[in-house]
C-alpha cells in the first residue's frame, strides 16, 4: 500500500495544544508551530478504523484493558527489539511522565538523588523536584562531529548513599541518539555497583533510522533485568499522543511489587475503551505504515540538512539517529537565549522549543519537530532559509 505524507489535516480548528498555547507562549498566533512533539501527519488508517468499529457499539462505559491488547505489544516488542515481556510485567499508564512520578515514588523517598542526563525532555528533572527529590545532574558529552556520549566518570563522583534511581532516555530527546550496547553496559555497571534503580524511556524505540537498532535496556543481561523499569507506547510511534495510553513493564517480580504499590495508590485505573482498541490495532496492523513514515521522516530531516549546511557559521544540526525531533545548534549565530528565541518567533515565524528547557546544557540549541508534512517541511525551511539571509545580509 502507497502512503501519501505530502499533506495532512488542518489542526488549527481542534485544540490541538501546539496550536491553542500559540498566543501564550510565543506571545503571537503567527508562528507555524514545530515544538511539542506530536506529529502534524494522520494518525493511521487502521487506527482510525478500529475506533469507527467501536464506536458501533452504543455504550461507552468503564472498561478493562483487554490481555489482548497487552499481548498485541508484547509481540511487538519481542518481533521489533527482541525483548521478551510477559502478561504479568505489564501495566497501563496514561503517559510516560505519570510513569516517572509512580516510579520516583516507588523507589526513592524525599531528599534520595535521581540521575538525570541533560539536556534532556524537561519533565525528566521537572518530576524529580516536584516530588521533593535532588536532582543530580550527569551531562552529556557531544563530540567535535555533534554526538553526545555519556559521561560516565563524572557520573561515578556524582553517585552517593542516597542516589537511588537513573533515568535513561532512549532513544534520547532531544538529541537524537539510539544508545550502543556497550554505552549501556556501561551505565548497567554503574547503577549495579550502587544498587540504583533505572527508568528506561523508551518511547522513541520504533523511530530509529537504518542502521541504528534500539536495544531496550532490560535486555542486556540478567542484572539489567533486576533492575528495569521499562516505559513504552504508540503515542509517538502512531501519532496516538491523543490516546493517552502507554505501558509499564517491570520484568523483575521484587522491582515489580515496588512499583505495584506506588502504582495502586494514584488509581490510574484503566483508560478508555476506544484508547485500547486503537493500542491493539497499531500494533496489529501499523508496520507498513510505520515503514513508510520513517522514510517520510528522514527525508525531511535531510532537508533540513541541507539548509542548515547552506549556513554552517549560524546553524549546525546535530546528528540523528532515532526520533522526529531535530536538535539544532544555533550558537554561531551569536544570540543570548532569549534572542535566539526571539529570532525564531519574530524572524523566522517558526514556535520551536527554546533548547534551555532541555537544562543548563542546552543554551544556545532549538529543538524542532519535522514530523510533518512536506508541504509543511517546505514552509518551515522557507520560512528559515529567509530569516537566515536576512541575518546573512545584516552582517554582510
Amino acid at each position: 500500500m502507497k502512503y501519501d505524507f505530502s499533506t495532512a489535516a488542518n489542526r488549527e480548528l481542534t485544540n490541538a495544544e501546539k496550536y491553542t498555547l500559540r498566543k501564550a507562549l510565543f506571545g503571537t498566533e503567527d508562528v507555524l508551530p514545530a515544538w511539542v512533539a506530536d506529529m502534524d501527519i494522520n494518525t493511521p488508517e487502521c487506527v482510525l478504523n478500529a475506533v469507527k468499529k467501536r464506536l458501533e457499539h452504543p455504550i461507552m462505559g468503564y472498561e478493562e484493558m483487554p490481555d489482548s491488547a497487552f499481548e498485541a505489544q508484547i509481540a511487538w516488542m519481542q518481533k521489533e527489539h527482541g525483548a521478551a515481556f510477559e502478561r504479568e510485567d505489564m501495566f497501563y499508564s496514561h503517559s510516560v511522565v505519570a510513569s516517572i512520578h509512580t516510579a520516583i515514588t516507588a523507589f526513592t523517598n524525599e531528599g534520595d538523588g535521581v540521575i538525570v542526563q541533560t539536556p534532556v525532555y524537561p519533565p525528566f528533572f521537572h518530576s524529580v523536584t516536584q516530588l521533593g527529590r535532588k536532582v543530580v545532574k550527569n551531562p552529556l558529552k557531544q563530540d567535535d562531529e555533534g554526538y553526545y556520549r555519556f559521561d560516565i566518570e563524572d557520573l561515578k563522583t556524582k553517585i552517593d548513599k542516597n542516589t537511588k534511581l537513573l533515568l535513561l532516555c532512549s532513544p534520547h530527546n532531544p538529541v537524537g541518539r539510539v544508545w550502543k550496547r556497550e554505552e549501556l553496559e556501561a551505565i548497567l555497571a554503574v547503577c549495579v555497583e550502587h544498587n540504583i534503580v533505572v527508568f528506561s524511556d523508551e518511547i522513541h524505540s520504533d523511530l530509529v533510522y537504518a542502521p541504528n537498532k534500539h536495544i531496550s535496556f532490560s535486555t542486556l543481561n540478567a542484572a539489567a533485568k533486576r533492575i528495569c523499569v521499562t516505559a513504552i507506547g504508540v503515542g509517538k510511534t502512531f501519532n496516538m499522543a491523543g490516546f493517552a495510553i502507554s505501558t509499564v513493564a517491570i520484568r523483575d517480580a521484587k522491582l515489580r511489587e515496588r512499583f505495584k504499590s506506588a502504582y495502586e495508590k494514584v488509581h490510574y485505573a484503566q483508560g478508555s475503551s476506544l484508547s485500547h482498541v486503537a493500542f491493539e490495532a497499531a500494533y496489529r496492523e501499523g508496520k507498513e505504515w510505520l515503514v513508510a513514515l520513517k522514510v517520510h521522516l528522514y527525508e525531511n530531516w535531510l532537508r533540513l540538512e541541507a539548509l542548515c549546511k547552506k549556513y554552517p557559521n549560524y546553524i549546525k544540526l546535530t546528528p540523528i539517529e532515532a526520533t522526529y525531533l531535530a536538535w539544532l545548534d544555533c550558537r554561531g549565530m551569536g544570540l543570548r537565549d532569549k534572542e535566539l528565541r526571539e529570532f525564531f518567533i519574530n524572524e523566522a515565524k517558526l514556535g520551536l522549543n527554546a533548547g534551555l528547557a532541555f537544562g543548563r546544557e542546552g543554551s544556545g540549541f532549538m529543538r524542532l519537530n519535522f514530523a510533518i508534512s512536506y508541504a509543511t517541511m517546505s514552509e518551515i525551511i522557507q520560512r528559515l532559509q529567509e530569516a537566515l539571509q536576512r541575518m546573512d545580509n545584516g552582517k554582510n
